[in-house]
């Protein structure tokens, strides 16, 4: 829709950077707030957010030229323009995972309670982004007379990432309100996952960046299957805990 902001000279300031960047903050400024609540150092809080989100862009842009090999292969300078979008969630949750336990770990920190802090904020930072997809034009949906006209495409597609925003804005305002129940350490935190795993399924559909993997489902389809079996079946072993 407006890949480019505004320019000054030579210099592009590119929305999907930008709607990245503000949502870094935002996400990292109310969870800090909510760790001074809580008698947790802000600074901890900065640090792990400046951490994950590091090694979860460089993640996810690992996974994205894995699946995209072919095209980086022919235009290796391609992998390194983060502004022309290209970042597959997948990989960055997997990466940033291990960064992120790995610091918990050395600083003697509660994973689950930090993770659960963190969850409902992290969503919030997705909606903000999916934003910026928008307004990129990557992460487009299939054509359709009822879609948004994308220029960089030339036809009138659905806006799967302003559905994708809205439900993960929805996605937000559920593990708030989670988040001030007593609840076992690790529930919000897989509450999440199994959120967003419904939510990426089903937006799979209408999108049209992806193709088939197997039995007509893309390969982020069934990466969700196992991840909502997965979470659920940690959900419910959590159940047995005490909050």
């Amino acid at each position: 829709m407006h890949p480019v902001i505004f320019s000054i000279g030579p210099i592009h300031i590119y929305a999907y950077g930008l709607l990245l960047v503000l949502a870094f903050f935002i996400a990292t400024v109310l969870a800090t707030l909510q760790a001074r609540q809580r008698g947790i150092n802000p600074e901890l809080i900065w640090n792990l957010a400046f951490i994950l989100t590091i090694s979860g862009i460089i993640g996810a842009r690992i996974l994205y030229v894995l699946e995209n090999l072919n095209f980086y292969l022919k235009n290796p300078l391609e992998i390194i323009i983060l502004q022309h979008g290209g970042l597959s969630w997948f990989g960055g949750l997997a990466l940033a995972s291990i960064f992120g336990i790995r610091y918990l770990r050395k600083k003697q920190l509660a994973i689950y309670g930090i993770l659960d802090l963190l969850v409902p904020y992290l969503a919030l930072a997705q909606s903000i982004g999916r934003i910026g997809c928008f307004l990129n034009g990557c992460c487009y949906g299939r054509e359709s007379i009822w879609g948004v006209y994308f220029p960089v495409h030339n036809k009138v597609l659905l806006p799967t990432q302003i559905y994708s925003s809205l439900i993960l804005l929805l996605i937000f305002i559920i593990l708030r309100l989670l988040s001030s129940k007593s609840l076992p350490g690790g529930f919000i935190f897989y509450t999440y996952l199994i959120l967003y795993s419904v939510k990426r399924f089903f937006i799979e559909f209408l999108r049209a960046d992806n193709r088939p993997f197997i039995w007509g489902l893309s390969l982020f389809q069934i990466i969700c299957l196992f991840l909502f079996i997965f979470s659920l079946i940690k959900l419910f072993s959590l159940r047995k805990t005490r909050p």
